[in-house]
């Protein structure tokens, strides 16, 4: 018989809740807690989760905000995966800024954040040409984003920091955003090379070294 979460617009399908620092964006360092979402149509050559493809937990947005507020966080970060893939995604973001926490989403650009409720902070990925999936941005994201967002690169080359320093011009995302984010893709780019690429154009980014793998080496969970 199925599960009458099933065909529910209140269920979602997770792979994991936990609670960890987090480790990339503006607000690195501070304890987090994390729900990741099953499943994302992209398949970027440098992706670390692809544990979070397929598999996952159907859960309600009660049990997930239930289970959320036990750790007492005042951060939540809803990434994936890619969340917004499943619709219940944006409820879920509602709930949980209804409950006070202050919450982000990490998003691949590559769908639609029109519906995402106003007071989450967007985390949006705009994939380089080394990542695979260029194709898959969409631009119509970009007016969208409001001084409280931030935009991240993932840069795997000097081709790909080329090309993201002119998307960084053509859309003046210094100034639409709090923060442009450059970071190296782990194993493929040293961040000193990335640094130093930055140093040399005096870029209004901001490097990204991501903590998570430097202290727990992208072990899931953390």
């Amino acid at each position: 018989m199925a599960s009458p979460l099933t065909h529910s617009p209140d269920a979602l399908r997770i792979t994991e809740i936990f609670y960890s620092l987090q480790g990339e964006a503006r607000t690195v360092g501070l304890p987090t807690v994390f729900v990741r979402l099953t499943g994302c149509p992209l398949r970027c050559v440098y992706c670390d989760t692809a544990y979070a493809f397929t598999g996952g937990e159907l859960r309600s947005i009660d049990a997930i905000a239930t289970e959320v507020a036990g750790y007492r966080p005042r951060y939540v970060t809803v990434t994936g995966g890619e969340p917004l893939a499943q619709k219940s995604c944006l409820p879920l973001l509602t709930t949980l800024c209804d409950a006070g926490y202050e919450v982000s989403l990490e998003t691949s650009g590559a769908l639609s954040v029109a519906g995402v409720d106003p007071r989450v902070v967007k985390v949006l990925d705009l994939k380089t040409p080394a990542s695979g999936e260029m194709q898959r941005n969409d631009y119509t994201n970009i007016p969208l984003l409001t001084p409280r967002d931030q935009v991240k690169f993932v840069i795997c080359d000097r081709a790909d920091y080329d090309w993201a320093r002119f998307k960084l011009d053509e859309y003046r995302l210094d100034q639409r955003v709090s923060d442009v984010l450059f970071s190296p893709s782990h194993g493929q780019l040293h961040g000193r090379e990335l640094a130093e690429w930055i140093l040399a154009d005096n870029l209004p980014v901001r490097l990204q070294l991501q903590l998570h793998k430097l202290l727990w080496n992208d072990a899931p969970g953390h």
